[in-house]
């Protein structure tokens, strides 16, 4: 086994890919840990925006969090409609494509793409930040263990998917555990107390108040929270990765999703009243997270604080896994209408739309480095793509059911309307309260995204357009070419080049820039081993051509002289031969004159359908 299949596992056949359909034990921790992950980090973003107003914010955030779960309510009912209209995979980008148009599908696209690199980002960044509460000393390198994860998540991705699922069920379901044990645990202890439990270890002091409640706080809270919910849309733009019965494992791996999420963001926000539990400020050098204090306060900090600390990080840098799974999807799915560079839809040798994978990391990575792996300046660029993916995909799918008609169309409609609109009204919320922390960003990307579609699918209908036959092939013209073959000096490449050049045409130039003024030794071995050898067959001898080079230049001389003989020549087809030698280890291409390869370069650039230029390799 080499050491590539070690790594990335051996190479799936086509017929191969039934097997690597997933169930709902599986499809939970492929398409569910961005959604039960961001129960870490979405009661924390919205607690962080209500420490102005110390110990008396905390309350806050039970009513916040059971808005978010009744929205959470709408968006699952409808996202389980969404599954049975499109049982192959109906994400926001198709759904709305189909059914609203063009420009309502390239916003979703747009959103979409933005959501998944930003879901990675905030993902691996959180689940570093709960590492760093357990160990303050490892601050400073919070970046490095960003990156760090990055590539382990990259690295275990491009196995496949049914790979990627059996990797992550243990961290998932002990991450699933932890936290119901906290909450169960924490609850009993909290009812015993009449709603005041004594928390083990006391989580840190909040500080005095500096500012009052207002509807634009509420409002800013309620969106920063609404990150909770992202992740959502996942299982139905994978339906397509569910084995048989797809649309019942698909709907039954959404509905544990969502119970799940819902406890822990009903159990997290009352927890954190009970014990008296805010956000701390992550910059700070004593920043602890909710959940490290919520378990430290239920649990204390023994062997269970950091079994639960473990299954935190794992769960929350493996949420980007999520983005693994749908980001490629979508780039196909979108490559597909040519909206992006068609390498998007090829698929690599696991079954997986790899170049889409290499797109996600790069621009994760980017933005891991430009926001130094801080989850709290992540977030407020988050849940605006979401959101506006949530909202498109359920008014397209009103539609769907509108054209659809039939027994419970309309109420079906009923269902995704009262998404849609639930959807959009938190859009317009989210938008409006992160606009100025950074959400304008976003703003510019999306139309920015928009504009790079529609350069791209211009480009590909131009090409077709252009290239584009509908007639026989043309059998006029077919004279012999006129080939050109440089010359260095005599050696075996040389040999292979002329021979090849006197098969396919008895109009041959062999061209040598005398940039070494060797004119005369180049002439000598000319007569000697080429032309009087082929005088003797009674063949046409090829033209010898010197080009002058005072200044030592070799390439642009030849270049100008291909150019000039099609010029000359407008009847003719210019045939360019370019030996090269090729090595036998990579490492050994630097020792030789890469010239042959910046020789094709410059005919590609400055050539014309007139000019072929053919490769002719002599390997060692």
């Amino acid at each position: 086994m080499s050491f590539l299949q070690l790594v990335a596992g051996k190479p799936l056949a086509t017929s191969e890919e039934r097997a690597e359909h997933i169930g709902p034990i599986s499809g939970i921790p492929v398409f569910g840990l961005d959604a039960l992950s961001s129960a870490a980090y979405g009661p924390e973003a919205a607690l962080t925006l209500l420490i102005p107003l110390g110990a008396a914010g905390i309350a806050h955030i039970v009513p916040i969090s059971f808005a978010i779960i009744a929205l959470l309510a709408v968006v699952f009912f409808s996202y389980c409609q969404t599954i049975d209209g499109y049982p192959h995979g109906g994400g926001s980008y198709t759904v709305a494509s189909e059914n609203l148009g063009e420009t309502a599908g390239l916003l979703a696209a747009a959103a979409l793409m933005i959501d998944y690199i930003l879901n990675a980002a905030v993902g691996i960044s959180a689940g570093v930040e709960a590492l760093v509460s357990a160990f303050p000393s490892l601050l400073p390198h919070t970046l490095a263990f960003c990156l760090a994860i990055l590539a382990l998540l990259t690295l275990i991705n491009i196995r496949g998917t049914k790979d990627t699922g059996i990797a992550f069920l243990i961290p998932t379901y002990m991450f699933i555990g932890t936290l119901i044990a906290v909450i169960g645990i924490g609850a009993f202890r909290a009812i015993g107390a009449h709603g005041h439990p004594v928390p083990i270890v006391s989580p840190p002091h909040m500080p005095p108040a500096t500012s009052m409640l207002s509807l634009w706080l509420l409002a800013k809270v309620f969106s920063s929270g609404c990150t909770a919910m992202t992740g959502v849309e996942a299982v139905s733009n994978g339906t397509a990765a569910f084995r048989d019965p797809t649309q019942r494992n698909a709907k039954r791996t959404l509905t544990i999703i969502i119970v799940l999420l819902m406890i822990f963001l009903s159990g997290i926000a009352l927890l954190c009243r009970a014990y008296n539990i805010g956000a701390t400020d992550p910059a700070s050098a004593g920043y602890q997270s909710i959940l490290s204090q919520l378990i430290s306060a239920v649990m204390g900090r023994g062997w269970f604080y950091y079994v639960g600390s473990a299954s935190i990080l794992a769960v929350l840098a493996l949420s980007a896994n999520t983005s693994y799974a749908d980001f490629p999807r979508l780039t196909r799915a979108i490559a597909m209408n040519d909206y992006l560079p068609h390498v998007f839809k090829i698929r690599g040798r696991r079954l997986l739309y790899s170049h889409g994978i290499v797109a996600l990391v790069g621009f994760t990575a980017a933005l891991l480095i430009a926001f130094g792996g801080i989850t709290d300046r992540l977030i407020p660029l988050f849940a605006i793509g979401a959101f506006m993916a949530f909202t498109l995909s359920q008014a397209g799918i009103v539609m769907h059911w509108k054209k659809q008609g039939g027994r419970g169309s309309f109420h079906r409609m009923i269902v995704n309307g009262i998404g849609a609109v639930a959807t959009g009204l938190t859009l317009v919320v989210v938008l409006v309260a992160k606009f100025t922390a950074g959400a304008w960003i976003v703003a510019i990307l999306i139309p920015a995204l928009i504009f790079l579609m529609l350069a791209v699918r211009r480009h590909y209908r131009g090409v077709g357009q252009e290239i584009a036959i509908d007639r026989p092939i043309r059998l006029d013209n077919l004279a012999e070419p006129l080939v050109i073959v440089p010359l260095d000096r005599w050696s075996r490449i040389t040999e292979k080049g002329l021979r090849f050049a006197m098969k396919l045409s008895d109009h041959v130039e062999a061209v040598h820039v005398d940039a070494e003024e060797c004119r005369d030794e180049v002439a000598e071995m000319w007569q000697r081993n080429v032309a009087l050898p082929i005088e003797q067959t009674g063949r046409a001898v090829p033209k010898l051509i010197f080009l002058s080079s005072p200044y030592r230049f070799v390439l642009m001389p030849l270049v100008e002289h291909i150019l000039q003989v099609e010029r000359e020549h407008p009847d003719r087809q210019i045939a360019v031969l370019v030996p090269e030698l090729v090595v036998k280890h990579w490492w050994q291409t630097p020792l030789h004159n890469q010239r042959a390869q910046v020789l094709k370069l410059f005919l590609l650039v400055r050539g014309n359908q007139r000019i072929t230029v053919i490769n002719i390799p002599w390997y060692l």
